[in-house]
């Protein structure tokens, strides 16, 4: 979907109907359905490494291309939109690409779509659209990963963007398509506490958390240690922190897993010359 209204209303005033529905069509009378350029769907589906695994919600899925190709890399499907004709026309398509059995298109509101069993969401919608899912996006399972075409989500950053040029897309001037990926981001705010008998002892972690943005500051044995990079993906949780323990200058690698009040991985060390590596397990307290 594309906000370019006006465009899209000349464009279609000078255009013949056919049997086959267009780049343009319209959902609700609202909101413009501009079709994906087919190189921009491979793209945002490798972004989101979409795989045999995966359970893939396309919102405003129109023709059903998202869909139907996430379900020829194996995943299966569920594609939603308000226009009955395109989600006829994208069970057609689903049939002639042969993964009728793995994919289903259902006429339905998007925000009255149950996106919970999701492991990907796609869209490409308006940006007011996106800022309104926001906070049911970011109650989905942390790890889940969400894939637009021009489009943000409000002031949410992404993990990973790109801009590439795409010939045959319909709108906009030099045909450039931004694609844009984010990450689901597990609960890391709050103090948490590990024990590490060989090296420091005593450890506290206070963590601060927007998104998957983190401000971290981290003491063992008293001292306040310099926290020079981290980040959240997903479960994912990586910090890496310099400062003296035991005396000596050291630089910490912290890797985790984070489920629920739990953080399970491992912390190697080096002061340069030496390098060890030890289990990390950290508990929030708070």
């Amino acid at each position: 979907m594309k906000p370019t209204v006006l465009i899209a209303a000349v464009l279609m005033a000078a255009m013949p109907v056919f049997a086959q529905p267009q780049a343009w069509a319209w959902d609700d009378g609202t909101v413009p359905y501009v079709q994906t350029p087919m190189e921009i769907v491979e793209r945002m589906l490798r972004m989101a490494e979409v795989g045999r695994d995966d359970y893939v919600i396309d919102l405003g899925s129109g023709d059903g291309r998202i869909i139907i190709e996430a379900a020829k890399r194996g995943a299966r499907g569920l594609g939603v939109d308000l226009d009955p004709n395109l989600v006829k026309h994208a069970t057609e398509n689903a049939k002639k690409a042969g993964v009728e059995d793995r994919v289903r298109f259902l006429t339905k509101d998007i925000f009255e779509t149950d996106l919970s069993g999701a492991t990907v969401v796609a869209f490409y919608l308006l940006p007011d659209f996106n800022a309104k899912l926001l906070p049911r996006l970011l109650k989905l399972k942390p790890g889940t990963r969400i894939v637009s075409h021009d489009g943000g989500i409000g002031d949410w950053p992404p993990d990973e963007r790109l801009e590439m040029r795409a010939p045959e897309k319909p709108v906009g001037v030099g045909g450039v398509s931004r694609v844009e990926l984010w990450i689901v981001p597990a609960d890391a705010k709050g103090a948490w506490t590990s024990e590490l008998p060989m090296h420091g002892g005593h450890w506290r972690f206070s963590i601060k958390q927007k998104y998957q943005e983190l401000d971290i500051d981290v003491a063992a044995q008293g001292r306040d240690l310099l926290v020079r990079n981290s980040r959240l993906r997903g479960e994912e949780i990586k910090v890496i922190v310099t400062g003296i323990v035991n005396g000596r200058a050291w630089h910490h690698y912290f890797v985790g897993s984070l489920k629920d009040d739990r953080i399970t991985g491992e912390v190697t060390v080096s002061d340069g010359n030496n390098k060890r590596s030890f289990p990390w397990t950290a508990n929030r307290t708070r």
